[in-house]
């Protein structure tokens, strides 16, 4: 039996976006054909029409630039009980939003994510697609797998830090060490240009050399400037 929209949480979903003019559009037309609800693209000043393809589906907000900066920015304008942060260059599966819904219908979830899968259907796109799901079953995962959160843990929980890079991480790792977390088998399909761009063994080096180093205690802002480096 289908549960009546009135007895789910209400949802917001927010975009970050900085130059993704090439994205944004298919993401957000896509988005309205699944969700009639809140819809907030987080612009951290684009120079090129990010923001005005992203006006005709969504509310555009101006933020500093900056992920963190940028989801966080939008959140405090955000009116939804469940919060949705997407990255720019991914699709939902067409039983996400809905899958989302049902899994926070349960009060003890304060939240989760989808499970990825990498465009391209080569061999990078298989190692990366099995990395994401072996370490996920660790409360292991970032921005790109689509974190949702209730709006009143994310408060709480003082959003994510305003750190450079690994904010999605560190947030993630806050979110499962807090209460139950809803790992949903629904897809969510994320693009393959970071390691077509790298290369495939470049970008994986960088994932586990940056994270070794931040777990050693390394700084966000200094592994910020080595990221740029090994990209």
């Amino acid at each position: 039996m289908s549960v009546p929209e009135a007895s789910r949480p209400s949802l917001s979903i927010i975009v970050a976006t900085y130059n993704e003019e090439l994205v944004i559009g298919p993401l957000l037309e896509q988005l309205r054909s699944y969700h009639s609800g809140e819809l907030i693209v987080a612009d951290g000043g684009s120079k090129d029409r990010t923001a005005g393809i992203a006006a005709a589906f969504a509310r555009v907000v101006e933020a500093p630039i900056g992920r963190a900066l940028q989801y966080n920015h939008a959140a405090r304008h955000a009116s939804g009980e469940v919060l949705l942060f997407l990255h720019a260059d991914v699709r939902l599966g067409r039983r996400a939003i809905p899958r989302l819904r049902e899994a926070m219908k349960n009060e003890r979830v304060l939240g989760g994510n989808f499970d990825i899968l990498f465009d391209g259907g080569d061999l990078a796109a298989a190692v990366f697609t099995r990395i994401n799901r072996w370490r996920r079953r660790f409360g292991v995962f970032y921005g790109d797998s689509g974190i949702f959160v209730r709006k009143s843990f994310f408060e709480a929980s003082g959003g994510f830090r305003p750190w450079p890079i690994l904010e999605d991480y560190e947030f993630a790792r806050r979110l499962w060490r807090s209460g139950a977390v809803a790992l949903l088998d629904e897809p969510i399909y994320v693009s393959d240009r970071r390691w077509k761009q790298s290369g495939l063994i470049r970008t994986m080096w960088a994932w586990f050399w940056i994270q070794g180093l931040f777990m050693a205690g390394i700084s966000p802002q200094r592994l910020a400037r080595l990221y740029g480096i090994v990209r």
